[in-house]
């Protein structure tokens, strides 16, 4: 699909907020009004992932259940997400990707609501499931929208607005745990999820303001040729594929090896069908020809290992090692968090994507060697110190990761592609908590810890050797 025929008149027109097509301000960037919707639709899904982690008690208090119980809250909303955001992706790219933020937007209001009445877990565990899809259409839906604004708007530099896209993500994913704990504080459990209820309101309201139309739906190309369709069959091999992979490595200490075979048999059949379909769900050709993309996927997945790692596994040896209390944990990693969005600033205004990338694999080594000085008796400014570097890891290699996979995806199959980089940030996820597991056991300890590390030192050295050949052909602005 010609992504410039696919455009609206409107968005050839004006630019976004009634802003001019041509000239230096389209050269210079869509401007705020087009991407604050954009980055408060693509911040729900991260906001959502992390808002819950202080309230898994209070609520299990409400309905008399066990943390086995609430745990599911937090896994099927990853596990939505996961399979929801390249589902969203495709969506976007044949219905239209405003329609699509529309529609995933109206999905969370229903989600914030039916969680803010619920009256069992079971009603709440729906609930969660529905955020996970609608927040999943945010993120792959706003690159879309980007990308075909840049297509009516060459030479328009759009670096600004996806490195707000990734700052908006990390900040909000950063704000989650303190933010939940202090709406239910004031407030009770049940406003964590009635808080997206005026989020969605404003989000809806300015994108139909603000965000251009997406142009009307045609029943033939140019060409004379049909339009893409929604490959069905797809869609459900791919989710049964990531549904069964995340739920094996959920669970690494015990491993379920029938699981693990499903896992093959699922991913041998997407494949066949993919190769064989005329409109696949996700291209394994191109994936297979387009080996930088794959890489960019590997690199993301990596990342996040390193950084959930730090975020999930050393706060646990901090509070039963250490014995810092929860504030005190938050208050340490908190510049972690503040540095990976300031540190990703310049880097999104001047689209260093190669420096980004480079950076990040040098503190994926830097990092993990750091954290060899940890002991029970570490001063803590040195650990604020050494955390700061992973700060680095996760404020670039978002920036660096996203530009990569801008300039490497095909123009017709961005939503995908982009969703596709959020499954794999999901499983990046997943496999640091089976790490997690593994090294610690039953308590946190020091040796335990240094498991993790050893560990981390592996992935970042490998995520070095990579960057170099991954980073070689991108543009450096």
């Amino acid at each position: 699909m010609d992504i410039r025929k696919a455009t609206s008149a409107r968005h050839a027109a004006g630019g976004a907020g009634g802003q001019p097509a041509g000239g230096d301000e389209a050269a210079a960037g869509p401007g705020w009004r087009f991407t604050v919707p954009l980055m408060l639709g693509s911040s729900l899904n991260p906001i959502n992932s992390s808002i819950i982690a202080t309230t898994l008690i209070a609520i299990g208090h409400t309905f008399h259940a066990g943390a086995a119980s609430t745990i599911w809250l937090v896994s099927t909303l990853y596990l939505a997400s996961a399979i929801g955001q390249p589902t969203m992706g495709k969506l976007a790219e044949l219905l239209g990707p405003r329609r699509v933020f529309v529609a995933g937007l109206t999905l969370v209001g229903i989600g914030g609501a039916l969680g803010t009445v619920a009256t069992n877990l079971a009603t709440l565990v729906v609930a969660r499931v529905i955020l996970g899809v609608g927040t999943s259409a945010g993120y792959p839906t706003a690159m879309v929208i980007v990308r075909r604004w840049a297509a009516e708007h060459e030479p328009a530099h759009t670096g600004g607005t996806l490195g707000a896209l990734a700052i908006a993500a990390q900040v909000t994913s950063a704000l989650g745990l303190p933010l939940g704990g202090v709406l239910a504080a004031a407030a009770g459990w049940r406003v964590t999820f009635l808080i997206n209820v005026p989020l969605v309101l404003i989000g809806v309201v300015m994108t139909l303001i603000w965000v251009p139309r997406d142009p009307p739906r045609a029943e033939h190309t140019a060409d004379g040729v049909p339009p893409a369709r929604l490959d069905v069959p797809g869609m459900v091999l791919f989710a049964g594929t990531i549904a069964s992979l995340m739920l094996f490595l959920n669970d690494l200490h015990h491993p379920r090896w029938p699981l693990c075979a499903l896992v093959v048999i699922l991913l041998a059949a997407l494949v066949v069908w993919e190769r064989r379909t005329q409109d696949p769900f996700v291209d394994v050709r191109m994936l297979a020809r387009n080996r930088p993309l794959s890489a960019t996927y590997l690199r993301v997945c990596l990342t996040f290992l390193l950084n959930y790692c730090i975020l999930y596994g050393l706060t646990e040896w901090l509070q039963e090692t250490r014995g810092l209390s929860a504030i005190g944990v938050g208050l340490l990693i908190l510049p972690m968090s503040v540095f990976a969005a300031l540190v990703s600033i310049p880097f999104a205004r001047r689209n260093l994507v190669r420096s980004a990338l480079y950076c990040t694999a040098a503190a994926a080594v830097v990092g993990p060697a750091g954290l060899l000085l940890f002991t029970s008796d570490t001063p803590i400014w040195v650990m604020i110190l050494i955390t700061m570097v992973f700060g680095v890891v996760s404020g670039l290699g978002v920036i660096g990761n996203q530009a990569a996979l801008y300039q490497q995806a095909p123009a017709e199959s961005l939503g995908v592609a982009a969703g596709l980089m959020r499954t794999f940030t999901y499983l990046g996820a997943v496999l640091s908590s089976s790490l997690i597991s593994l090294s610690f056991g039953d308590r946190a300890t020091d040796s335990g810890l240094h498991t993790i590390i050893f560990a981390l030192l592996g992935l970042g050295a490998v995520l070095f050797a990579i960057t170099p050949s991954g980073a070689r052909n991108l543009k450096a602005s």
